[in-house]
């Protein structure tokens, strides 16, 4: 199993569980999260309730919660959203903490490509969520979560320089 960890925090944010497809010119992937219900299992072992008691619930007081898979999972931290002028200062930051971690040739195409990654996530950033890692690493980086149109399941963003493949 493979899980990619955030180069400046060292969170897990994604694991190869979940497959995604590049946009932006390899700078983001979008990975397809979905709800999914946790706990309270109804079994039905067959055996019926004494007469005096039937109305009386005698099982375990669960409760369900629906939950997205990938957040769930490794434990993202939703943030408050930004505004255009909160995101540009946090872009700024975010590539001069990421730069110095990449390798020359990673250097020269996340310089060349960031601008569109950042634009197409400014176009988009009404509608986006915030998310980090379980650390909450104040420089760490973002996952951004969005609904496309009409989907019930969200669809996530992750800035892929940002992410460490680590064999587990």
């Amino acid at each position: 199993m493979l899980v990619y960890q955030d180069l400046i925090s060292g969170d897990e944010l994604l694991s190869d569980s979940f497959s995604y497809k590049e946009i932006e010119n390899g700078m983001l992937w979008e990975v397809e999260g979905k709800w999914v219900v946790q706990g309270a299992i109804d079994v039905d072992i067959g055996a019926n309730p004494s007469a005096e008691d039937a109305d009386e619930d005698e099982g375990v007081d669960d409760q369900s919660v629906k939950v997205v898979d990938i957040v769930d999972t490794f434990r993202l931290q939703e943030q408050p959203p930004f505004d255009k002028k909160q995101f540009v200062v946090f872009m700024k930051k975010f590539i001069k903490n990421l730069t110095p971690k990449l390798d020359a040739e990673k250097q020269e195409s996340f310089k060349k490509n960031i601008e569109g990654a950042t634009k197409f996530l400014l176009s988009k950033l009404k509608d986006l969520q915030f998310f980090v890692g379980e650390s909450m690493h104040d420089d760490g980086c973002l996952v951004f979560a969005y609904y496309k149109d009409g989907a019930v399941d969200p669809t996530f963003l992750y800035f892929a320089y940002a992410l460490k493949e680590v064999k587990c």
